[in-house]
């Protein structure tokens, strides 16, 4: 058993932690591809402690369950990832310099610059696909100077709510999220490309695919998602 705190930093709500950056904390400690489920909103700010339970890792706040990851496979199928050009031409046409949650790490515009990811996902021209490039910030490295697994995970979050049908008008966080890590963890400043795209939807369920690629194209990592949609949207 170990604890950690959150920081304020990594919101996704103004008052939770960031779904993806709160999933990747809890895979850490799983060698290989890991489905993380969040029960409750993470607080931000407060002590709360990682254990194993067999092959799951569980996060809690005092007795109640944050979350919970364990090992799983991830049949998921990379989309052919677009160009360069055309995921910073998506860009431009990011529908989320206004939305529910605008302090958001990973996607919120309202941030200082670079203080978040500034991982703003827009619409490609051509496919039902949302895209942008991403260069990683030097105090995301980890110890070794590549990017940290959990900002990887956190870089495939908020894409896939993008990629939704109604995205911007609905409002959903995200509820279960497997990630699998495919190749060598990126370096800080390489100019990488993030995508997403819609899997299904029934009710207030949704389900998203994700992947972040290098700059040839090649498949870096996969993720696939299940966001809820709330029954009672925040104010706006």
């Amino acid at each position: 058993m170990r604890t950690l705190t959150i920081d304020a930093r990594f919101n996704g709500p103004p008052n939770s932690g960031n779904g993806g950056y709160v999933c990747g904390l809890l895979a850490r400690d799983i060698d290989g591809p890991a489905e993380a489920a969040l029960r409750v909103p993470p607080p931000l700010n407060t002590p709360l402690t990682l254990s194993r339970d067999g092959a799951r890792v569980l996060m809690h706040d005092g007795d109640t369950l944050i979350g919970e990851a364990k090992p799983t496979t991830l049949d998921l199928e990379a989309a052919p990832a677009p160009s360069l050009a055309d995921a910073r031409d998506a860009a431009k046409r990011y529908a989320g310099l206004h939305h529910a949650f605008p302090t958001c790490f990973v996607c919120g515009a309202s941030r200082a610059k670079h203080d978040g990811l500034d991982i703003f996902t827009g619409k490609l021209r051509d496919r039902d696909m949302v895209a942008c490039t991403w260069s990683p910030a030097a105090d995301l490295a980890g110890t070794d100077g590549c990017v940290a697994p959990e900002f990887i995970h956190a870089a495939l979050d908020c894409p896939g709510y993008w990629a939704l049908p109604g995205a911007g008008e609905v409002v959903a966080v995200l509820a279960r999220f497997s990630v699998s890590i495919d190749a060598p963890l990126p370096r800080i400043g390489e100019e990488l490309i993030v995508a997403a795209w819609p899997l299904s939807s029934d009710g207030r369920k949704y389900k998203a695919a994700s992947a972040l690629y290098d700059a040839n194209a090649a498949v870096l990592a996969r993720a696939e998602a299940l966001w809820i949609e709330l029954k009672e949207p925040p104010p706006r």
